[in-house]
């Protein structure tokens, strides 16, 4: 089973809506028992809390729901739970590398670094344009599925 931890700020916009993307994906390629994919925050600010009214439209706009997910602070514990860790941004995977210390693994990335154009995923909460960030996340989350089936 490959164990995938999607990593933002407070988890309630990128990394839930990745965590929940990637189930999406993974359940119509019939590879859920083959996955085990979860989300977290880099801070405990939105811990507790539901995903962003903003995440829940754009996703159920697409038929995904986000129900029953709260927002969780990573914990160094995390490091040795999940195959990958992976941020959203630069700044997430300086504090993902705060959090757990040295990736002696190589089990930390960004999410578009699966793509054919590596770059930071905005965050909506500061520029409200889901949309744009719901597209990146896909096509990061389309080329971390190519990289782990083939």
């Amino acid at each position: 089973m490959i164990k995938i931890l999607f990593v933002c700020l407070g988890n309630i916009c990128r990394s839930p809506m990745a965590e929940f993307i990637l189930k999406d994906m993974v359940k119509k390629r019939g590879l859920e028992s083959e996955f085990y994919i979860e989300s977290a925050g880099t801070s405990n600010e939105e811990e507790g809390n539901p995903v962003h009214y903003g995440t829940r439209r754009k996703l159920s706009e697409v038929g995904i729901n986000t129900s029953g997910k709260y927002a969780r602070q990573m914990e160094r514990s995390d490091y040795e739970k999940f195959d990958y860790i992976i941020g959203m941004e630069e700044y997430n995977i300086k504090s993902i590398l705060r959090i757990v210390g040295e990736d002696k693994e190589n089990k930390v990335y960004r999410l578009l670094d699966f793509s054919n154009n590596p770059r930071d995923i905005a965050d909506p909460w500061y520029t409200h344009n889901f949309d744009i960030t719901y597209n990146d996340i896909v096509e990061g989350c389309n080329g971390l599925l190519d990289k782990l089936i083939l």
